[in-house]
């Protein structure tokens, strides 16, 4: 009986060592994990969209200052001089961004996408996500959209009545449609309309001229969309380009411009109003290019801007940033590009006075990524960089 009871005593002696150990093992597991998510993630602060209004600008994009690094949407504005006002981040759900940002009056109304449940983050979708702010940046209305398993919003404009909103809503293959959504001054749906079913269709842009709507975006990966519909969301018109992308639309009376690429080549395509090709300017260098935003200035010049992509050594990609100036002919009045051996965006343009102001993020040496405004003069000269 002793020898049993000692043998009892002294296997639940090891029992309990093993289980401790057990503990110990998992722990330093978990803090070993903790501490490689920490030092692998790299700190994130981006702008896709720069407005101006009122003698303020305003930027939408997203940042990872937060302990779990996740993105995080977010609004700034800045008075006259780019001083901040306020910057707010939407916090709820996971991940997010803000793509395109539109004033109406002092409220600020931002459209991007988020992660709003524990589902979405595993699987890596998002809902489309819209949101309005008062004058103070307070959240005013929020409003969400899941069509497919990842739906987002790309851009925003006002009309009278409302807005429009275009994106894109895809399932796990990457096939879907792309979205083109009015919404009333309260953000509720006026009407909804998907375009290109079961292809990788998106719209990135759209404009309105007199009584009709035009988007541009892709159908896949290498086929160019142009869309015309009325004011009520009927389609009228809508014409494809085989080995392009079109990403930017504007338009000079009766002309359209539609920024993108053709092949590996930046592209400036000029269509009348009922959406027939008319000429085009191809931007041809030693690498890729590919134009993502279009403006007008007030001289009745298109100013592009986008990226220039160089492949190296294991196929390593570099971006470098591009503007470039052309006349409503689609004569080149000036190009030029931006950036070192790390990486430069260009993610928006907007007209200041005589000059440009540019937004977009850079990397930098310790692979932190860093939002940046940059100035231009009118012979594309940089001015100034923040």
């Amino acid at each position: 009986m002793k020898r049993r009871r000692r043998y009892r005593k002294k296997k639940q002696k090891y029992i309990i060592i093993f289980l401790v150990m057990m503990i110990i093992t998992c722990v330093g597991l978990f803090s070993y994990k903790k501490v490689k998510v920490k030092e692998e993630s790299v700190y994130f602060d981006g702008v896709n969209c720069i407005i101006q209004y009122n003698s303020f600008y305003a930027t939408a994009g997203s940042n990872n200052d937060n302990k779990n690094n996740y993105k995080k949407a977010k609004i700034t504005k800045y008075n006259k001089k780019r001083e901040k006002t306020y910057e707010k981040l939407f916090n709820k759900g996971y991940n997010s961004s803000f793509l395109s940002i539109v004033n109406d009056e002092d409220n600020l109304i931002a459209v991007g996408s988020y992660e709003k449940t524990v589902n979405d983050y595993d699987n890596k979708n998002s809902r489309a996500l819209i949101v309005k702010y008062n004058s103070q940046g307070e959240v005013e209305v929020e409003r969400d959209l899941k069509l497919l398993d990842t739906t987002k919003f790309i851009k925003i404009i006002k009309v009278n009545d409302g807005y429009l909103v275009t994106g894109q809503s895809i399932n796990s293959s990457g096939d879907g449609q792309a979205l083109l959504i009015k919404y009333d001054k309260n953000l509720n749906v006026v009407w909804n309309k998907n375009y290109g079913n079961n292809k990788k269709s998106v719209f990135n842009d759209v404009v309105v001229i007199g009584n009709f709507i035009f988007t541009v975006g892709m159908v896949d990966k290498n086929t160019g969309i142009i869309c015309k519909y009325d004011l009520n969301g009927n389609l009228l018109v809508n014409k494809t380009l085989i080995n392009y992308t079109f990403n930017g639309i504007v338009n000079i009376d009766n002309n359209i411009f539609v920024c993108g690429s053709n092949g590996n080549d930046a592209v400036i395509v000029k269509l009348d109003l009922n959406c027939n090709f008319l000429q085009q300017m191809i931007y041809q260098s030693k690498d890729i290019s590919v134009f993502n935003k279009i403006i007008i200035d007030k001289n009745n010049n298109l100013v592009v801007i986008g990226s220039n992509i160089k492949i190296g050594k294991n196929q390593l990609k570099n971006y470098d940033g591009i503007v470039g100036k052309y006349s409503s002919m689609l004569e080149e009045i000036a190009i030029v590009t931006y950036g070192d051996e790390r990486e430069d965006y260009f993610t928006d343009i907007n007209s200041l006075d005589d000059n440009y102001i540019i937004v977009g993020y850079s990397q930098y040496e310790d692979g932190s990524y860093l939002s940046k405004f940059i100035n231009y003069s009118d012979a594309l000269k940089v001015l100034e960089v923040e």
